[in-house]
């Protein structure tokens, strides 16, 4: 052939990255987009010699190799595949964005469908613009006869087509990186650029660093002439794949041990605490999604789990954490999705077709809740040891989606105060002629210590909810089923706490009014809320109750910012008064004695803060008088 000169076709309708290089927002793509050209080079030659029109020899070593030279500028990006003519440049690299992949896949898609074609963009190519002054095409069809072509571009629409000399298959592409890209002739760079782009892809890829092999063959040679005379061993290490070519998640899931799940889980994602669990997404129809998702051991905190879902399309990694494919509860988890279908644009950066992707992502919603209940079901054991890790990852599903929540409100767990799991339905039943249909729970064990004794004294039975994502997950359960009610375990008295009461309702009354006046004068609290009963436990003295919706109001004021809006809100607390107790029936019984008057303001004092204790803490200054009060009382004693 003879040199040819011509100009780019670029056709109007698409983007020219020469030009534009913020078609790709991260520049280091540009390896991802020439390492897949070159995978599809090789995947092409193999579909054509299983359909017989290629004979190729046995054993093969399809590969691709990356050679980084800083001292010569170069990057080069080589393969053995199906190379190119002539035509075939003209057509696939001067007409820019006619897809190669795309005109492929048109030709041969009713022959064979083993394996994928990755590339959908003619573009990919030409990001190698983006950090290069100039780009040189050496290529070579597996056509008999073809001759090899050399093409070169510096960057404009103008370029230069030859007859080359590569004398073997395949295509190498040859960036001569521009200055303000220096940073792609570092091996170092180009080694994390692939892992993290290519770790998937489907032909082993091999990064050689040109200046340090001529190096060694330097120190190789210095060291032979030293040992000529000697018969010494040299073990010569073979160089290895920077990927993965057939990733565990390509398999079927009964394929896989779960050594392997495990294996897979540290190389990809550094993590060497293993995973509660996994499933193993495995489909081909409607859409071709295959692919792993991890469940961590997550901290109760769910703010500060920090999940990551790699996306792929075709084994090639498109990006981390795409929230319209993956629903946003799943990002606190770790693994990997391949899909094929997916509508990505241009950059494979971005997706289009909501509908579509909106169906991957309630099918990948369905799987987890599949895979929950089963465990459930199946392994109740396993489940329940996982529950404390898992409970903040299901409870934000369920709020953020009601889908899942619709699949899964029948396993939710909840611990109780004795040791074990419950579902809300079998607490209901266990429970619904003591709890009036509701459900009590416990925000923290330590400080409602004297309720949650109370509850087992009675064989009652609450249940515990001390993550920050409680709150508003059983405000979600009160709205998805109007007949289920949480209450704090100090938000309220039930019967069965209380004692028969043989005293008259004027008794009761006066008592009241007596105590009530007692205790508002030693607390110097004429706002103070007193109620009186009758306690079977004869040991508590007070109780302070407030009610579920109070709390919640004032959670929520705390949680906006609205204090200043509500300043009677933290008044609610109702002081509890069990007649019954000694120490209670001391008061009534010498209140109006002069000679008691002190006793009588230190033992308001005392019952009241006791009260408060086992329901929230005290403030510093309440803190310091009840120590100062209870070593007076022990000094009393001595």
């Amino acid at each position: 052939m003879g040199m040819e000169k011509g100009n780019l076709s670029i056709h109007s309708e698409n983007i020219f990255p020469i030009i534009k290089k913020w078609l790709y927002s991260d520049h280091d793509i540009f390896i991802r987009e020439l390492i897949s050209n070159a995978c599809d080079a090789i995947t092409k030659l193999k579909k054509l010699n299983s359909m017989g029109e290629v004979e190729l020899e046995e054993g093969t070593d399809y590969r691709v190799d990356v050679m980084v030279n800083d001292k010569e500028k170069t990057l080069k990006f080589i393969d053995n595949g199906i190379g190119m003519t002539e035509d075939e440049i003209k057509q696939y690299i001067n007409q820019i964005a006619f897809s190669g992949a795309e005109d492929f896949l048109n030709k041969y898609k009713d022959k064979t469908n083993d394996e994928q074609i990755i590339g959908h963009f003619g573009l990919g190519f030409y990001s190698a613009f983006m950090v290069s002054d100039k780009v040189v095409i050496d290529t070579l069809s597996y056509n008999e006869g073809s001759e090899p072509v050399h093409w070169e571009c510096e960057g404009g629409t103008e370029f230069t087509m030859d007859k080359g000399d590569r004398s073997e298959r395949g295509t190498t592409i040859t960036l001569y990186i521009s200055e303000d890209s220096k940073d792609f002739l570092n091996e170092w760079t180009v080694r994390s650029t692939i892992e993290k782009y290519c770790s998937f892809m489907p032909v082993n890829i091999f990064l050689t660093n040109e200046n340090e092999e001529k190096e060694e063959e330097v120190k190789d040679q210095n060291e032979q002439a030293k040992t000529e005379d000697t018969e010494t061993e040299v073990e010569i290490k073979e160089p290895k794949p920077l990927n993965e070519t057939s990733p565990l998640y390509l398999k079927s899931p009964n394929q896989c041990t779960d050594e392997e799940y495990k294996e897979f889980y540290r190389k990809t994602f550094m993590d060497f605490k293993e995973p509660l669990f996994w499933i193993h997404l495995n489909m081909d129809y409607p859409f071709n999604l295959k692919g792993i998702l991890y469940f961590p051991k997550l901290n109760n905190e769910f703010e500060t789990a920090e999940g990551r879902i790699k996306l792929y399309n075709n084994q090639v990694y498109v990006a981390d954490n795409i929230k319209e494919v993956i629903p946003e509860f799943l990002l606190l988890l770790k693994g990997v999705i391949d899909c094929p279908d997916l509508p990505l644009n241009v950059s494979r950066s971005f997706l289009q077709n909501d509908g579509f992707v909106k169906k991957i992502s309630g099918y990948i919603t369905k799987k987890v809740a599949d895979k929950l209940k089963s465990l459930h079901n199946k392994e109740k054991e396993s489940y329940e040891k996982f529950w404390d890790d898992i409970n903040p990852f299901i409870k934000y599903g369920c709020l953020k989606e009601d889908k899942f929540y619709d699949k899964v409100k029948d396993i939710i767990l909840y611990k109780t105060i004795n040791g074990g799991y419950t579902t809300i339905n079998e607490y209901l039943e266990r429970n619904k002629d003591k709890h009036e249909n509701k459900v009590y729970y416990v925000t923290d064990e330590t400080q409602q210590a004297q309720y949650i004794k109370l509850f087992k004294d009675h064989d009652m039975e609450a249940v515990i909810l001390k993550s920050s994502i409680d709150q508003p997950f059983i405000s979600h359960i009160e709205m998805k089923n109007t007949e289920t009610k949480f209450a704090r375990i100090d938000a309220d008295l039930t019967d069965t706490l209380k004692d028969q009461d043989d005293a008259s309702e004027e008794d009761n009354k006066q008592m009241l009014e007596s105590l009530e006046k007692s205790f508002k004068a030693a607390l110097n609290n004429d706002n103070l809320k007193v109620q009186v009963e009758n306690l079977k436990s004869k040991e508590v003295a007070g109780m302070i109750l407030l009610s579920e919706q109070s709390r919640r109001m004032q959670e929520m004021s705390k949680m906006y910012g609205m204090m200043g809006m509500a300043p009677n809100m933290g008044n609610d607390e109702t002081l509890v008064l069990n007649k019954s107790n000694k120490l209670v029936q001391y008061i009534l019984d010498n209140q109006e004695s002069e000679d008691k008057k002190e006793d009588i303001q230190l033992f308001c004092e005392q019952i009241y803060d006791l009260a408060l204790l086992s329901h929230k803490p005290l403030q510093p200054e309440a803190m310091t008088k009840f120590i100062q009060r209870n070593n007076e009382i022990l000094a009393r004693l001595i």
